[in-house]
């Protein structure tokens, strides 16, 4: 009996084990990873998920627009069908778009068939609505294991995550300029930022990202997409 128990503690160790490398930002099985770049200039990228939505897409643009940045969203295919005019606005403004998986469901210990349909179904949809760049791909809440880095090593895509994320460590009540303290305070030349602002109930990360544009201009930052932050590494 003690050698079971033993046994089952230990399956239970390694699980955990697995499952915190499936959310380690900066660890991936296969592939190509990037959390941000080392660079010596002052270039971060800024960077959304989830969506489009029909008015949270119209107000992100505008202040983008207002700001005089370009940004990556990572979208999902399921909002792309239903939004394809705002998927068409992003793409028209000039921004970078990514791949957010299909239905936005966790990637782990799914098939290999089933990440490859997330994926190709998604990326069929942001090349039909104009999209010529090369897509990466984000990992819905940053879960990837197994099947996924596999999948995304066959097919040389390179996974992107981020290295400053406030809205998982600061109270959901946050406010916008918390947000953008919490943001300014972490950055550092090479970063990349991830925000969600496609919900209503993201109203102040929303009102945080002129904040965040305008401090970090004042501090000499200059923003770019995430491949042209890529392009940008020492």
């Amino acid at each position: 009996m003690s050698k079971i128990i033993k046994l089952s503690a230990l399956v239970l160790i390694i699980f955990i084990a697995l499952w915190q490398l499936s959310k380690n930002e900066k660890f991936q099985f296969f592939g190509n990873l990037i959390d941000r770049v080392e660079t010596t200039e002052k270039v971060v990228a800024l960077t959304f998920d989830d969506g489009p939505t029909r008015l949270k897409t119209k107000e992100i643009l505008q202040i983008l627009d207002e700001s005089e940045i370009k940004a990556t969203f990572y979208l999902v295919g399921k909002a792309i069908e239903e939004n394809i005019q705002e998927t068409k606005n992003i793409i028209d403004k000039g921004h970078e778009v990514g791949n957010h998986s299909y239905t936005h469901q966790r990637m782990v210990l799914k098939s290999y068939n089933f990440v490859a349909d997330e994926l190709e179904k998604t990326n069929e949809l942001i090349t039909e609505a104009g999209y010529k760049g090369e897509i990466h791909f984000r990992p819905p809440y940053g879960k990837k294991l197994f099947s996924l880095p596999y999948y995304l090593n066959n097919n040389n895509i390179t996974t992107v995550t981020w290295d400053v994320e406030p809205e998982t460590y600061l109270d959901k009540n946050a406010s916008a300029s918390d947000i953008s303290d919490y943001v300014v305070q972490n950055t550092k030349p090479g970063s990349i930022i991830l925000l969600h602002v496609m919900f209503k109930s993201r109203g102040n990360s929303m009102a945080a990202v002129p904040l965040i544009v305008q401090q970090l201009k004042d501090k000499g930052y200059r923003f770019v997409t995430v491949s042209e932050l890529i392009g940008s590494s020492a």
